[in-house]
């Protein structure tokens, strides 16, 4: 591999010596090809907008990034030019309505942004939004805004190689808001390029591989997994919009298939879907017999999915090898673990009740409390990962839970704007070894084997032991089919100085018009009942496609809480625990 200090560097040599080379093709809908970008075309469409950014803007101002997703080639180009003007790219998701402008407003303020860049179908869009708000146009006004694909590409010759280095900041990364605020990560090329070649290292890449990738590159998973790792590996990648997913989940197999990609992937709740939505007749049409590594991360990654998918795409000659279970974050980047791209997933399965009190017991699948935990691999190219308990700051055993701290040349520079924070986060140490970045994860190493287990900001402490809500959410979803995966949430809140379970879960469309609410909130009662040793305060049910998520996907559970105590979740039916008079005798009962 050509060793560059800079995507600038990348790009420019991919365009010198493999011009005519296809780099991305686009799918708007999911099915249609609307476009395509070899390196020369990309680097002069980049080269274009930098000179026209080089008109406006000075190097290390912010520029937000905002395409719908249906231009994801437009998407590109603009990262780039950002990139290619010494300017810092801030990317985001696309306003779909009036209400979501708020958003863009935050964003704008939050990075201090001195332009957006655009299509000129958005920006009209915008300008109509804003005659439903005109208060809002004292804030949009001042900033320019351009639509990059109205631009010349004749200007690219004004183009001027900006002043940049490796530890120059290439852009703006923000979390994705699933257990606060979002924050801007700076992330640097040097930054991008190391995570870049440990993906294409553990993912055993090569010119001759070929992706698929549907998620949302304003994300990191999207963006430097879908849009750079192609082009660090000089490999062809199809992307799609990730609302084609949403509206018809087996376009992204389809793709698969037609591309013959050898890496696509994406959160856990992808492969259930498709597994939930795929009808038989369309397996024979299915061709997945080129997939080697189907990487699974984002969220936790669940053993039954990874089962349940392997046996239904097994005939499309899907391989369970070719699950790829990693672990990552936007502030590292990326990729944090991964395994060996010919080792079939390590599945441990550990007492759960052991593991409420942070000690790891191997047991066998069928014994009572067992729990399943994906391995996800191990750290590379010198990277690091220590397990500490978040409280002594001192490093646990092997068979103990406590928080994953990480080092390693992809963790960003911090959080733009925030010392407190970033110092918090990103400086941590352990005696005199560090700086290590504090993940807020809880997990464990066995065997040399990273296994998540939780996020400490989320964890619950219910009847004085550890609960992780993704268990609880799982043991829910499973109970009833008139519930949604992946599409619920439970939280606690403090009453009378206790913690008190709450369970918000969304209704399936097709059970909507004929609830049986009674009956759905029983079968939830119990099975947390049954399962956790837990009673529920209060259960929700929320109507379709109206729970808290990020925009990457993530549940958004302190959100929901919040909403739960204003009283704004849209509820279809709510059942909460009414406390008897005698609370002592309520409590020897329950239990």
């Amino acid at each position: 591999m050509v060793e560059s200090k800079t995507l600038v560097e990348l790009l420019g040599d991919r365009a010198a010596s493999l011009p005519e080379q296809l780099a991305y093709t686009f799918l708007a809908d999911g099915q249609t090809e609307s476009g395509h970008l070899t390196y020369q075309q990309l680097d002069r469409q980049a080269a274009a907008i930098a000179a026209q950014l080089q008109t406006q803007i000075q190097p290390g101002e912010r520029v937000l990034v905002v395409y719908p997703y249906t231009a994801g080639l437009e998407f590109i180009a603009a990262f780039f030019g950002c990139l290619y003007a010494g300017a810092i790219a801030v990317t985001m998701n696309p306003p779909t309505k009036s209400e979501t402008l708020p958003k863009v407003f935050e964003r704008l303020q939050a990075c201090e942004a001195s332009m957006v860049l655009t299509t000129q179908s958005l920006l009209n869009q915008l300008k109509h939004y804003l005659t439903q708000k005109p208060e809002w146009a004292d804030i949009l006004h001042p900033i320019p805004w351009v639509a990059s694909d109205t631009l010349p590409l004749s200007i690219a010759t004004d183009w001027v190689q900006p002043s940049i280095s490796a530890d120059t900041v290439a852009f703006l990364q923000y979390t994705s808001g699933s257990t606060g605020t979002p924050k801007g990560v700076m992330v640097t090329h040097r930054n991008v390029l190391h995570n870049s070649a440990v993906i294409y290292h553990c993912f055993e890449h090569t010119p001759d591989s070929r992706g698929v990738i549907w998620l949302p590159m304003f994300h990191d998973m999207g963006l430097i997994g879908g849009v750079i790792q192609p082009l660090y590996g000089q490999f062809p990648v199809t992307l799609m919009s990730p609302i084609a997913l949403v509206q018809q989940p087996l376009r992204w197999l389809e793709a698969v298939s037609r591309y013959q990609a050898t890496t696509s992937g994406g959160p856990n709740f992808a492969y259930d879907l498709v597994c939930r939505q795929v009808k038989p007749e369309q397996l024979q049409k299915l061709d997945l017999s080129h997939w080697q590594i189907a990487f699974s991360g984002a969220e936790p990654v669940r053993a039954q999915t990874l089962e349940r998918f392997a046996q239904t795409f097994a005939p499309c000659g899907f391989r369970p090898e070719a699950f790829y279970p990693c672990y990552g974050m936007a502030e590292t980047t990326l990729l944090i673990s991964g395994g060996l791209k010919t080792v079939p997933p390590v599945v441990q399965w550990v007492d759960s009740i052991a593991l409420e009190e942070n000690k790891v017991i191997p047991v066998d699948a069928q014994q009572p409390h067992a729990r399943a935990i994906v391995g996800c691999g191990v750290t590379w190219q010198g990277d690091e990962v220590v397990i500490v308990n978040p409280e002594t700051l001192t490093a646990v055993a092997d068979n103990q839970v406590g928080e994953i701290w990480f080092k390693g040349s992809g963790v960003g520079k911090g959080y733009w704007n925030q010392p407190e924070a970033t110092q918090q986060t990103f400086q941590a140490y352990l005696g005199e070894r560090g700086p290590f970045l504090r993940t807020g994860d809880l997990g464990f190493i066995q065997n040399g084997e990273l296994f998540i287990t939780g996020r400490i900001k989320e964890m619950m402490i219910l009847w004085g032991r550890n609960r992780y809500p993704h268990e609880i959410e799982q043991t829910v979803e499973q109970c009833h089919p008139a519930l949604r995966p992946g599409c619920s949430a439970a939280f606690s809140i403090e009453l009378e100085g206790e913690e008190r379970l709450i369970v918000a879960a969304e209704v399936e469309r097709r059970f909507f018009r004929q609830l049986n609410s009674d009956q759905v909130i029983e079968a939830i009662r119990e099975s947390i009942n049954t399962y956790h040793t837990v009673d529920v305060y209060s259960v929700v049910l929320l109507k379709p496609a109206t729970l808290p998520k990020t925009s990457s996907g993530k549940v958004q559970r302190r959100t929901c809480r919040q909403q739960f105590l204003a009283g704004t979740l849209k509820t279809v039916a709510q059942w909460q625990y009414q406390q008897p008079q005698d609370s002592r005798l309520s409590r020897l009962t329950s239990e």
